[in-house]
């Protein structure tokens, strides 16, 4: 059997997705069960939020992988990238001669057939970035239906509470992923999909787990951008080198963004009024709006840059996309206020990758000058569990007041001689001078915090994973 071929049937109804839980899968299931498809799925260690997002959506999602997950014999199995092919469910799939696909796969032939694809690329921002422009073509959508957008993307919009949505109009927006696509495809997801535009906002080495190093990284930038259509548009970030080196001889129609006098696209004159930040766009060194975003840093305030620039190329008034520009509540999980108690806040954030780290703690500390920043950060990835970045790390912390570095709590998985040391870390943080700490365990980070918090104080809690809840225990016990 080719396992490269699309095995997406003409008519199909029953669809099984294995390893559903993930926040791309798990958004797909959704997306297919409300186009009326019959969808079950499975995947370990199933539990809350996930497992009664999916309930309450009528999905059955079965704990554990077993070979008897697919007795009903479903006409579609969607394999999520993380499933090898010796997984019971897999293996069953083969010897039952099912049809099978990947997650892009699907995402392309069910739901961005017929429709134009806006995607989002690049190490950083993605998950914003795509979440503006959707929030942007929602609200136009109100007004003519070809704007009524579709999208999945990799984080819960507040606007909508869900990271998709199944929309009536011409467009559809995808957050582009590099990581690979599936045990029978190791080339990235974004190579799936024939943008009509793409964002690409920059372009760095992450991922240690599949890519070898940075020019494996920009290998794969290039692979897909030399697949891009002549048709189509590219809106790329003008400061980052690894972008420059990739952008020679480009067939589509180029638009750069950014700070530079000489991008198309310009951000200028920033002011920062709490809850609010302003801001000027200009087009060709013309001013066309003043805009305001209650998101804060001046990385997230170029990705509100590229996704003005792109809602414009599409012809949607700056009146819309000011007024949604305002109204975006932003993403879960990227620097959200989980609560404030006796004056001290709890901030949730995403970041692991040593540029997020830097960039979120330098925005955060520009709208709280009148208290201390304590950064909380957890190394959880692939990538910060791994000494590749060992001393790119201790750079990443200097706008913070107080730092606590805990163990990577999964360092098991990665070979010894490759282990990332977070007492390293605290070590090299101390030698500039900043007040760092070294810790085992969550429990003893909770402890430390109880004590040494004081009001007008901000917790930083920075992971990719769910931190032992570290946010709810300090809310309850401060």
């Amino acid at each position: 059997m080719n396992l490269t071929k699309n095995y997406i049937p003409d008519n199909f109804k029953k669809i099984h997705l294995i390893a559903a839980c993930g926040t791309g899968m798990g958004a797909l299931a959704c997306m297919l069960k409300d186009t009326g498809f019959d969808i079950t799925g499975s995947d370990k260690k199933v539990y809350p939020p996930i497992s009664t997002f999916l309930a309450a959506r009528g999905i059955n999602i079965a704990d554990g992988f077993k070979a008897e997950n697919l007795s009903y014999c479903p006409d579609l199995v969607i394999v999520g990238n993380a499933v090898s092919k010796d997984n019971p469910e897999v293996v069953r799939m083969m010897e039952m001669g099912l049809n099978f696909c990947s997650m892009p796969q699907a995402v392309k032939n069910i739901f961005a057939k017929g429709k134009k694809t806006i995607l989002v690329t690049g190490t950083h921002g993605k998950t914003t970035t795509a979440s503006i422009i959707a929030w942007i073509l929602h609200e136009a959508g109100r007004y003519e239906t070809k704007w009524d957008t579709s999208f999945i993307i990799g984080g819960i919009l507040q606007n909508f509470d869900s990271n998709y949505r199944v929309g009536q109009g011409e467009y559809i927006v995808i957050e582009g992923d590099e990581y690979d696509t599936a045990f029978f495809d190791k080339g990235a997801k974004f190579l799936h999909y024939n943008p009509f535009r793409t964002i690409l906002t920059s372009v760095e080495f992450d991922h240690a787990d599949i890519f070898e190093d940075l020019d494996h990284v920009k290998r794969t930038f290039k692979t897909f951008l030399n697949g891009i259509s002549s048709k189509s548009s590219l809106f790329a970030f003008d400061n980052d080198v690894n972008i420059d080196a990739l952008l020679i001889k480009e067939k589509f129609w180029l638009e750069k963004y950014g700070k530079k006098k000489s991008s198309t696209w310009q951000l200028a004159d920033i002011k920062i009024n709490p809850p609010w930040t302003e801001f000027s766009i200009l087009k060709h060194g013309d001013k066309l709006c003043r805009f305001k975003t209650r998101l804060i840093g001046e990385h997230n305030l170029l990705n509100v840059s590229a996704a003005i620039a792109v809602a414009n190329s599409l012809r949607i008034p700056f009146e819309i996309i000011g007024d949604a520009v305002a109204s975006f509540k932003g993403i879960r999980r990227r620097q959200e206020i989980r609560g404030v108690k006796n004056n001290i806040t709890v901030m949730d954030d995403f970041a692991h990758h040593p540029t997020a780290v830097r960039e979120t703690i330098k925005a955060v500390k520009a709208y709280h000058p009148d208290g201390r920043i304590i950064a909380v950060f957890e190394p959880r990835t692939n990538s910060s569990m791994r000494k590749i970045f060992q001393d790119v790390y201790p750079l990443s912390f200097d706008f913070a007041d107080i730092i606590c570095i805990r163990k990577p709590p999964l360092l098991n998985k990665i070979p010894f001689n490759d282990q990332f040391s977070s007492e390293k870390l605290v070590k090299d943080i101390k030698n500039r001078n900043k007040d760092a700490y070294y810790f085992q365990n969550t429990e003893d980070i909770i402890d430390f915090l109880i004590k040494e918090a004081i009001p007008k104080d901000l917790l930083l809690i920075m992971s990719n994973g769910g931190f032992d809840n570290i946010h709810e225990r300090i809310l309850n016990l401060i």
